[in-house]
């Protein structure tokens, strides 16, 4: 007679036996099957990789914690180049690769033969949809991206079965996620709230968003006082001008409070709902771009009350959507990611009381300091520096060869030198980047990672270490840790959760996410897969003669 097994080796079994289910839920993971149903990934604009750390004992269950507790949370992921903006960072992130290898140099670039700034995702080819009658403008689309994105290679390897979204208050942080084939991106008409799309995407706003905007979604958060735990108000939403005189926008008033974020979310949930993401044959895939936290950290800086508050709050909102996402779709079928687009300095004003060597500089006057300077060099006085997004320069290819400068480089040297004398540390070329001509060190890498081919002549400017280009408030756009170092972690069954201390970037993203998946990652991506943060694949006896084999396993 068989006696039956002590307990401690039942339960040896058991354990085994949910190991093996979970691991058999790891091996089979795979995009073609929707396993998972769907991935989401979460970009908080401006926010540095510190923050987690700093509120980490402040952060409730649910939220942020996830990752920190449940994740695979890595705390030295930086961005290896040098333009750290929201449109690069985005672009980043999705595509796997860096400006070098998707194109997009900043937020907004100087076009010298429509000769005025044109936006990152701006196209003429096409209209805004659910925008006023009166809008006369472009649409927009991500035309501009020189390599493809995570969800186009989802998109490409289901034969179009997945379905990509991206929302964000922002044009850009929406678009250039949701990639080439995306099924959507959703951002706001920053005077109303509305949400609005492309017709490069579809010729009108799907009967859900229009119902979503005909309720005065909007209107609810208007009028409202937000006040921190202790109840005190930070801010208000009342209806006030602007810097011009006129009426302020809703994401002027709204958009730097956590209401934005509540906005967002709310948006998203619908999208979730009446898209039927997480429900299809493949997965499917969501990205939520929170805008809130740089529309209020460019005026406050990053160690003030108020953006321990916007945190706080952030934190009860993702706990929310998280909460919802598991009702809605069961959590063991999602996979999450958190990044950032950048971070940013420290309030020079503040960084000034702990004796840093911080300033506000003023790029207009800057400007006018450096075309003085060519002026007096080639003995003509002209707008040679046509404009300058600190530390980033766009020249006047005319005003040069008016003087017989006609070769770029020589024109791009002249500037960069100008640019020394009124206190950049110094300058790489445009001409420099395109030809490889920068050294082997740190910095010398970051700005060859941040070339592109776009905005005619200009020189990118290496600042001085805790100083912004603007008069007051606080800003980003350089190869400084406080701009580069951004969150990276993960959530869902793929991953290992604890805190890995290695090196990571966040071109690692959607290269690690599509190794999982078992699609490509994007063509031209050059991160890093995640292999630290992924449960160890056993796999079965290997032959005899491997044993003997030489070289490192």
């Amino acid at each position: 007679m068989r006696l039956p097994r002590p307990p401690r080796v039942a339960l040896l079994w058991l354990v085994l036996i949910l190991c093996s289910i979970l691991c058999s839920t790891l091996v089979f993971a795979s995009a073609y099957n929707a396993r998972p149903k769907l991935v989401v990934v979460i970009v908080i604009d401006q926010f540095r990789g510190d923050y987690l750390e700093r509120y980490r004992d402040q952060f409730g269950e649910g939220g942020f914690r996830l990752f920190l507790d449940h994740g695979a949370y890595f705390t030295d992921c930086n961005y290896d180049y040098a333009n750290t903006r929201t449109a690069p960072g985005h672009a980043t992130l999705f595509t796997g690769s860096y400006t070098s290898g998707h194109g997009i140099l900043a937020n907004e670039w100087w076009d010298p033969l429509k000769k005025k700034r044109v936006t990152s995702v701006e196209d003429e080819g096409t209209k805004l949809v659910g925008i006023g009658k009166d809008h006369s403008g472009p649409g927009a689309s991500p035309h501009n991206l020189t390599n493809d994105t995570l969800g186009d290679e989802l998109k490409l390897a289901t034969g179009g079965k997945a379905r990509v979204f991206a929302v964000s208050l922002k044009d850009r942080a929406a678009i250039l996620p949701a990639g080439f084939s995306g099924d959507g991106a959703y951002w706001i008409d920053p005077k109303s709230g509305d949400w609005i799309t492309s017709t490069y995407y579809r010729p009108d706003l799907p009967e859900w968003v229009r119902n979503f905007n005909g309720s005065h979604r909007a209107d609810k958060y208007r009028n409202r006082d937000w006040k921190d735990s202790e109840g005190k108000v930070l801010r208000s939403t009342a209806a006030r001008n602007g810097r011009d005189g006129t009426p302020a926008s809703f994401y002027e008033v709204v958009g730097s409070t956590p209401f934005a974020n509540d906005y967002e979310f709310e948006f998203a949930k619908e999208l979730v709902l009446y898209e039927k993401l997480g429900a299809g044959s493949a997965t499917d895939l969501l990205v939520v771009s929170l805008s809130a936290n740089d529309i209020l950290g460019h005026g406050v800086g990053p160690d003030t009350p108020e953006m321990r508050s916007m945190a706080l709050e952030l934190d009860h909102s993702l706990a929310e959507f998280f909460t919802f996402l598991g009702h809605q779709i069961g959590m063991a079928n999602v996979w999450m990611a958190l990044s950032a687009d950048h971070g940013v300095a420290p309030l020079p004003d503040f960084a000034k009381t702990l004796r840093m060597p911080a300033a506000n500089l003023d790029a207009k006057s800057l400007r006018e300091q450096i075309n003085s300077l060519l002026s007096k060099k080639h003995a003509k006085n002209a707008e040679y520096v046509v404009d300058f997004d600190y530390p980033l320069a766009w020249l006047n290819e005319e005003a040069f060869s008016a003087t017989g400068s006609k070769k770029e480089s020589d024109a791009e040297a002249d500037a960069g030198e100008a640019m020394k004398q009124v206190g950049l540390s110094g300058y790489y070329t445009k001409a420099q980047l395109a030809r490889g001509e920068t050294p082997a060190t740190e910095i010398g890498r970051r700005y060859a990672h941040s070339y592109s081919p776009v905005g005619g002549w200009y020189v990118m400017g290496i600042p001085v270490p805790f100083r912004v280009g603007i008069p007051r408030g606080t800003d980003h756009e350089t190869p400084f840790s406080y701009d580069t170092h951004v969150p990276l972690a993960f959530y869902g069954l793929a991953f290992q959760p604890g805190t890995y201390r290695t090196h990571a970037e966040p071109v690692d993203l959607a290269v690690t996410l599509a190794s999982l998946l078992g699609i490509n990652a994007p063509a031209l991506a050059t991160g890093r897969v995640l292999t630290e943060a992924l449960p160890p694949h056993h796999a079965g006896p290997q032959p005899a003669a491997s044993a003997n084999a030489g070289g490192s396993q």
